[in-house]
């Protein structure tokens, strides 16, 4: 989300529109936090304005948060929305700083209404902070179902998720594999993102087990950082003697390294449990990279089954299916082409102009 909106602050700028992101200094107590670290180490973005002001626990710095978007002056404030955990921080910044007497227009940007894992009074936080909101703003038909559900009257709208087009353009497969110590003579499958329960890695393993895919020159790179105990996932590949087909980068990954990951990759692979949407998608798209989805929230909105990509049900028994399919026919080239055509349709700039546009008389 940080990435993304980095490049939804570059596009305003060659708009020209004056842009500030505020980010957090604490967002998650450590107990609440999965991973291993919420901080990043690598350089700031350069020809952008960010402000480490906001402390997610911290109700006096809201206030104060506040205070300093009414002295911004802005015409908009953009509130990316994305668990009910963040729904008291965000909600009651947006109301200070109108009880202030702010005049920005506030729009939610909503990536999710439903949280992927249970949260106490969720429904009612999520009520909160859109009770907050002037517009909102969702990246998948489902989100917007599920914000509409929520009893949402204001007004709203369903945008397409741009491509992610800043971690550099494709590399030719031999310097990628060169670059992250890969055998080129192998065909690479990804699976790219943190790793979370219902992102469906399980899926992924149990199906890359399947017995057709063993004599096949293919390997599986696991590209991301455990999100939850890595314990069940060692357990299936220690069953299935996966190991020997495996690439597990199980860390953060920079983002220098993408690109490398997207070029050396033939396919990727978001075998989801349940979903809204999802970035990685959008990276596929800008490498030319085909996608192997299931059918589930907003994922298959996006990928045409047996033309871009694949869309399966999420049963390891099809995802297998559809690899095997995959490497049997030799699909990359057709289905690369394909997607080169495909992304056309996710542009930062109508993007950011139908957002800032949201509920404003045509």
């Amino acid at each position: 989300m940080a990435t993304f909106n980095e490049r939804m602050a570059y596009c305003l700028q060659e708009q020209g529109h004056e842009v500030e992101i505020i980010t957090f200094s604490m967002q998650y107590p450590g107990w609440l936090f999965p991973g291993k670290t919420q901080l990043s180490d690598e350089p700031a973005p350069e020809g952008l304005t960010i402000r480490v002001l906001l402390h997610a626990l911290n109700p006096m710095n809201w206030l104060l948060t506040a205070r300093y978007v009414k002295r911004y002056q802005a015409d908009f404030l953009i509130l990316r929305y994305w668990m009910p955990f963040m729904a008291p921080c965000l909600g009651m910044l947006s109301f200070w700083s109108s009880l202030m007497g702010s005049k920005a227009r506030r729009i939610a940007l909503a990536d999710n209404i439903i949280p992927h894992e249970s949260f106490p009074l969720s429904r009612g936080l999520t009520n909160f902070f859109l009770s907050q909101t002037d517009a909102a703003a969702t990246l998948s038909d489902s989100v917007r179902t599920d914000l509409m559900a929520h009893g949402y009257r204001k007004p709203s709208v369903r945008l397409k998720h741009p491509l992610y087009d800043n971690f550099g353009e494709p590399v030719d497969r031999q310097t990628a594999c060169k670059a992250l110590g890969l055998n080129p003579e192998f065909t690479y499958f990804l699976y790219f993102g943190f790793i979370r329960a219902y992102k469906g890695l399980d899926l992924l393993l149990e199906a890359f087990s399947d017995a057709r895919l063993r004599s096949q020159n293919v390997r599986l790179i696991v590209a991301g950082e455990f999100y939850e105990s890595p314990d069940r996932y060692h357990r299936i590949i220690e069953e299935n003697q996966l190991a020997p087909d495996l690439v597990l980068m199980t860390r953060f990954i920079r983002n220098d390294e993408v690109r490398f990951l997207f070029s050396a990759a033939q396919l990727v692979t978001q075998t989801y449990h349940h979903a809204t949407q999802s970035g990685v998608t959008q990276i596929g798209f800008h490498y030319n990279t085909p996608m192997l989805v299931t059918d589930v929230g907003g994922l298959a909105e996006l990928v045409d089954h047996n033309h871009s990509g694949y869309v399966c049900e999420p049963k390891a028994a099809k995802i297998a299916d559809c690899m095997v399919d995959f490497l049997q026919y030799e699909r990359y080239n057709e289905m690369s082409a394909r997607v080169a055509v495909k992304k056309r349709e996710f542009s930062w700039d109508v993007f950011v102009r139908q957002l800032l546009s949201v509920g404003l008389p045509a």
